[in-house]
């Protein structure tokens, strides 16, 4: 009989990740899964290095459960390696082309060669975006929410009081491979590998998994109503046509820098206070 690790985040999904999670007991049901709560593991690479070679490991939560993996290993198991997708916005998942749901499926392809990005003297790797502007604030806001209630986060209800009355637009320096650029009035500035984010934004949508290059987009220049306007076509990467206001360049090396302290978020995880952040492809 087949053996499947289960490793899932019981905080996915909002706190359904275990719950989700041994929704595989009926997936899989022809073979023998043992379950490991990944938020209990002091020494990820030591459990993974326990597993038998012949053995299925199958990870379960969302896109931050997936950032967390792949930083606390050094390398891939040698072990057929899937994922079920037990998050709130699955972002990697749709760009992959699967959907919340979906058995779980193979991902080692996706995990080589990820990008970095440098926040605050620390490296990381990451899997779908780095977040800056009001998408960062958004993270951040969301989980002031999620301190205070168990209710759903509305993130589009937060990116329009926001747009209109909280956050205030920064001046940028942003520089792709060497060439510079200042951009004033900058609404958002994400670095991208995949083309989804914060559950089903595509900021960047010709940017290709994959390809060896990010992409990043600013939207700048604008006033609150023009900008709230256009929005909502980011969630079907329609903004790009946009070119008084969006532009989108393509490299290996990206920094970009605001002039005051704003929230960033990778793959969903909210960083406070930042300055800048610099991405360098896998």
């Amino acid at each position: 009989m087949k053996q499947y690790k289960i490793l899932y985040n019981p905080k996915a999904g909002g706190g359904t990740g275990a719950e989700r999670a041994r929704q595989l007991e009926q997936l899989l049901s022809d073979a023998d899964l043992s379950f490991y709560d990944l938020t209990a593991e002091a020494d990820l690479p030591v459990l993974l290095a326990s597993f038998p070679a012949d053995a299925g490991i199958v990870l379960c939560g969302g896109d931050g459960t997936l950032n967390c993996f792949v930083n606390a290993i050094d390398r891939l198991p040698e072990q057929e390696l899937l994922y079920y997708a037990t998050g709130s916005g699955n972002d990697f998942c749709a760009d992959v082309g699967h959907k919340t749901g979906d058995p779980p499926f193979p991902i080692k392809q996706y995990l080589k060669e990820l990008p970095t990005v440098a926040v605050g003297g620390v490296r990381r790797r990451f899997l779908n975006g780095i977040g800056y502007g009001i998408d960062g604030y958004c993270c951040e806001e969301g989980d002031r929410q999620r301190e205070k209630t168990a209710k759903p986060v509305n993130y589009a209800g937060i990116a329009v009081k926001g747009l209109l009355f909280h956050y205030r637009p920064t001046e940028a320096i942003v520089s792709v491979d060497g060439a510079a650029r200042t951009f004033h009035r900058v609404w958002l500035a994400p670095t991208m590998v995949g083309r989804h984010y914060g559950g089903g934004m595509i900021p960047t949508p010709a940017q290709q998994r994959g390809s060896g290059v990010v992409s990043l987009m600013v939207l700048h220049g604008s006033r609150k109503l023009k900008t709230l306007m256009v929005f909502p076509s980011i969630f079907k990467g329609e903004h790009v046509s946009h070119t008084e206001m969006v532009s989108v360049a393509t490299g290996r090396d990206i920094t970009v820098a605001f002039d005051r302290p704003v929230a960033l978020q990778i793959d969903g995880e909210t960083i406070p206070g930042v300055t800048g952040y610099h991405v360098m492809a896998g």
